[in-house]
């Protein structure tokens, strides 16, 4: 048994150190925001937060989970209410088949951490999960939308 802390709450798992994190989140600790996608890295449905870095977690192994804080969708939002991330997806209706949605609005979660400012094409480079809807469009504004939240809050 080894003790992870997701999303603030300490979970007891059992699993095998070389089992892919995103396993252990979906099928062992039951928060199944978290999607598999191609299982390789690429697509991004499966992203979190480890210690605050963005990490594809069906690429990242159980055992090097140990002793890091693990953010996932459903712990995300606050006390306070939804993130402004999540805010920004609702009002620019991003979310159409919604598959990718979760990995989607955590990379966009960590992009607005590490700058609360980006440029259009900082956006553009960051933002490299896949969306097979094509909502391309609609993701940018969201992210453009909520980085603005931010700096209002700021």
């Amino acid at each position: 048994m080894t003790t992870l802390m997701i999303n603030g709450k300490q979970y007891e798992l059992d699993a095998e150190d070389d089992m892919p994190l995103l396993w252990a989140i979906r099928d062992i600790a039951g928060l199944t925001g978290t999607k598999f996608g191609c299982g390789i890295g690429m697509c991004g449905a499966c992203s979190i937060h480890l210690d605050g870095e963005l990490v594809r977690s069906c690429m990242m192994p159980f055992g090097a989970a140990k002793d890091k804080a693990i953010t996932t969708i459903e712990g995300l939002a606050s006390e306070e209410g939804l993130h402004p991330v999540q805010q920004a997806w609702i009002d620019k209706d991003v979310s159409q088949c919604g598959y990718c949605q979760p990995g989607q609005i955590m990379a966009a979660a960590a992009l607005l951490w590490e700058n609360p400012n980006p440029s259009d094409d900082e956006i553009k480079a960051k933002m490299t999960n896949f969306c097979r809807c094509g909502t391309y469009l609609q993701i940018f504004e969201a992210v453009k939308q909520a980085a603005q939240h931010q700096g209002e809050q700021s």
